[in-house]
C-alpha cells in the first residue's frame, strides 16, 4: 500500500488553513485591502544576497514589495496580500525556494506602531490555531502575552557576541555572528523583536530622523526563528537608487550577474506617502504552531516531489 507524506501531514495542512483564514480575518476587521500584483517583473528589487529566479526574460519576485508600494503611491492606505514568492539556492530545513510570504502596508503608520501590530497579528492567529496564551515548540513553552520582549540590535551584539555590532561590520562578520551566535537565543522565553538595525542594514528601511545611524528596521523571533521583517519605509528615491547601485556593486563583487533596476518604482517612490510595513513568513509561522522543526511538514509539495 502507498503511503502519502501528503497524508501524515494532514494535521497541519488544516492548520495552515486556519492560519491563512485568521490572517485574513484580522486585515479586514482593520479595513485592509486585500490585493494582487504580478509574480513575474521585468526588475525586482537587486539585493546581494538574494538570488531572483530568471523567467522569460524578466524575473519571478521575491516579495510583492515594490507593486504594493507602487500600490502606497497611487493612493491605497492598507493594503495587504498573501503570496507564492520564489528565491534561488534556498532550500533547508527553515527555507524553500517557493514560499508563502505575507506582506502589508500602512499609509501614516508610525514604526512602533508596526511593531505593536505585528504582535497583534501573531496572537490573533495563534488564538485561532487554539494557542490562546502560549504555544509549545520543541519541548519549551513560550508566552504569548503582549508586549514581546524587545531588544536592540547593538544590546543583542554585546550581550551574546562579547563585541560591537560596528566591529561586526568593519570585520564583515555581522551576518555570520547574526546567524550563528545570536539568533539561536532569540523568542524562547516569549515572542522578541529584534530593533534598530545599524544604518548599513537598511534594505529599503528609512534612516531613524533622531538618530540616522540606525534604521527604522526590526525582525520578529520566535524560538530561534525569524519570522518577518518589518520597516519604517524609505521614501526618497534618490537614497533608495543609490542603495540599488550599492547592491548591484556588491553583486558584481561577488561575481554574480547584474540586474536592471526597477525604474518604475523608483518614478512611483517620490509620491508614496510616509509608510510602515512588514514581510512576514507564512511557512514559519506554521512551522511553530505545529510543533515542527521542517519546513516540508507544513508544505503539501516539496520541491523533490514535483
Amino acid at each position: 500500500m502507498t503511503t502519502f507524506r501528503q497524508t501524515r501531514i494532514r494535521s497541519h495542512l488544516q492548520l495552515r488553513a486556519r492560519v491563512l483564514h485568521a490572517i485574513r480575518a484580522f486585515f479586514e476587521a482593520h479595513d485592509y485591502l486585500e490585493v494582487e500584483t504580478p509574480y513575474r517583473l521585468p526588475a525586482p528589487a537587486p539585493e546581494a544576497h538574494i538570488e531572483p529566479l530568471a523567467c522569460e526574460g524578466g524575473f519571478l519576485h521575491t516579495s510583492p514589495e515594490l507593486c504594493m508600494k507602487r500600490l502606497l503611491a497611487a493612493g491605497y492606505p492598507r493594503i495587504y496580500q498573501l503570496c507564492r514568492c520564489f528565491r534561488a539556492g534556498e532550500r533547508g530545513g527553515r527555507h524553500l525556494p517557493e514560499f508563502t510570504l505575507l506582506e502589508w502596508y500602512t499609509a501614516g503608520q508610525t514604526f512602533p506602531a508596526l511593531m505593536d501590530q505585528t504582535e497583534a497579528l501573531v496572537r490573533a492567529v495563534a488564538r485561532a490555531a487554539g494557542r490562546p496564551e502560549h504555544l509549545t515548540y520543541q519541548g519549551r513553552a513560550i508566552r504569548l502575552e503582549a508586549p514581546f520582549s524587545r531588544l536592540t540590535v547593538a544590546e543583542a551584539f554585546t550581550r551574546y557576541t562579547g563585541r560591537s555590532a560596528a566591529d561586526a561590520l568593519a570585520a564583515e562578520l555581522f551576518d555570520e555572528l547574526m546567524g550563528l551566535s545570536i539568533e539561536p537565543h532569540l523568542g524562547w522565553d516569549r515572542p522578541l523583536l529584534l530593533h534598530d538595525y545599524p544604518a548599513a542594514c537598511a534594505a529599503l528601511a528609512r534612516r531613524r530622523p533622531a538618530d540616522p545611524s540606525v534604521a527604522e528596521r526590526f525582525e520578529l523571533y520566535i524560538a530561534g526563528l525569524e519570522l518577518c521583517n518589518g520597516f519604517g519605509e524609505l521614501t526618497d528615491p534618490l537614497e533608495q537608487r543609490a542603495r540599488f547601485n550599492a547592491e548591484l556593486a556588491r553583486r558584481a563583487a561577488a561575481g554574480r550577474p547584474p540586474m536592471p533596476l526597477p525604474e518604475p518604482f523608483l518614478a512611483a517612490l517620490a509620491h508614496m506617502p510616509p509608510a510602515a510595513g512588514n514581510a512576514l513568513g507564512v511557512d514559519r509561522l506554521v512551522m511553530l504552531l505545529a510543533d515542527t522543526a521542517a519546513i516540508d511538514d507544513v508544505t503539501a509539495f516539496t520541491p523533490e516531489e514535483l
